[in-house]
């Protein structure tokens, strides 16, 4: 950040006080940060780690979020803000997308949620500020990531039309053991909304569904075997912006060998029921650790012919581990998440941008080599 912002966090989660930190950390000039949650206790210790943990001056207020209504001080914070960064669940998501439209924020979310993101882009549609959604690793970062792959690839051989493009993450532990050869690195929720709901896809360069878990393969990157499957979310709307571009696209989930089958046999042990979601949640919960040592692989690659009818294949993967940032350790779910975040930022505040901006309409050069991700993803 070359100027002042003001900047709200939404939640107090392991997300959120990592960009507050890469925020106050890697910007040129140190934003004011607002850092707000339904359990103030909460955000007040976020506030303090923060202040605790960089080698910057720091400017952060701890707010009370409730789950419901708006109180006088979220108004006076909302009156001087620039930007309100969503951490919450997805759930939460129209909501503070709500505030943001009402007092001319800038805003950015993470959620994969498919209907909370359609509620969004409805209502932002007459926003004189600029909404980024889907902007953490998956969505967000993998899509760029691909995009950029893509548009490199036709620009490179000279086609308009590609035969696949793939986009793979993991967010794994650094071991695993049987029987669900499995960790949590991240929210038990989430897993289990994109092991169920339906996957977007293209299939013969048109948009398609298909169910999660229907397409399990290996995969072997840098000499290490990973599972890979169809799971919700991932894609963004890559599926709609490459149509009749791309013959086939698929976002993958990878996982250590043993895990997916682990997972269908569960859900084939559920009694009919309306909430299969919350079935798998609490199942796995019962039996797979949190673990705070982890571990993000991802994979992205393009396949096609070249103008000369020579097949062609571009690939890029890699293996990201914990960081530190100022004095403070972050996981790796924390940076490859916050990072693009704290990219979508500085992307809306220093741009002239208004309304949605989905993944695909983001300049994957420019975004890729930005601060904020390069010191976490290294340069595109």
């Amino acid at each position: 950040m070359k100027k002042h912002y003001n900047i709200i966090i939404a939640g107090a989660g392991g997300i959120a006080e990592a960009v507050a930190l890469l925020l106050n950390e890697w910007s040129e000039l140190t934003p004011t940060i607002f850092i707000g949650d339904r359990n103030l206790s909460k955000a007040q210790n976020v506030a303090q780690w923060i202040q605790e943990g960089t080698t910057k001056p720091s400017f952060i207020k701890a707010y009370h979020l409730p789950e419901n209504g708006i109180s006088d001080e979220m108004k006076a914070i909302f009156d001087q803000g620039n930007i309100i960064l969503d951490c919450l669940p997805g759930s939460q998501a129209p909501r503070i997308a709500q505030f943001a439209k009402e007092y001319e924020l800038h805003y950015a979310n993470l959620t994969e949620y498919v209907s909370e993101t359609e509620k969004i882009m409805t209502l932002a549609k007459t926003a004189k500020t600029a909404f980024i959604l889907q902007t953490g690793l998956a969505p967000g970062y993998i899509d760029l990531l691909a995009h950029g792959l893509f548009q490199q690839f036709c620009n490179d051989f000279k086609v308009n039309t590609v035969d696949k493009l793939e986009l793979k993450v993991g967010a794994l532990t650094m071991h695993a053991v049987a029987p669900h050869f499995y960790g949590f690195t991240w929210s038990p929720v989430g897993v289990a909304t994109e092991y169920l709901k339906d996957t977007i896809v293209l299939r013969n360069y048109i948009k398609t569904t298909l169910p999660s878990l229907s397409e399990r393969a290996t995969i072997i990157i840098e000499g290490i075997a990973y599972e890979e499957d169809l799971t919700s979310g991932g894609a963004a709307d890559l599926p709609d912006a490459l149509i009749g571009k791309v013959n086939s696209l698929s976002y993958k989930t990878l996982r250590f060998p043993g895990h997916y089958a682990w997972v269908e046999e569960q859900i084939s042990n559920f009694e009919h029921s309306s909430d299969r979601i919350k079935q798998l949640q609490q199942k796995m919960e019962s039996v797979i650790p949190h673990i705070e040592d982890d571990q993000i692989v991802l994979y992205a690659a393009v396949e096609g012919k070249d103008a000369e009818g020579v097949l062609r294949r571009r690939e890029i993967a890699k293996r990201i581990l914990s960081l530190k940032v100022g004095k403070n350790q972050l996981r790796a779910i924390q940076t490859t998440t916050a990072a693009p975040l704290a990219q979508a930022a500085q992307l809306l505040l220093e741009g002239n941008y208004s309304g949605i901006l989905l993944q695909s309409q983001i300049d994957p050069f420019l975004f890729l080599n930005g601060k904020f991700i390069t010191n976490v993803y290294g340069k595109f």
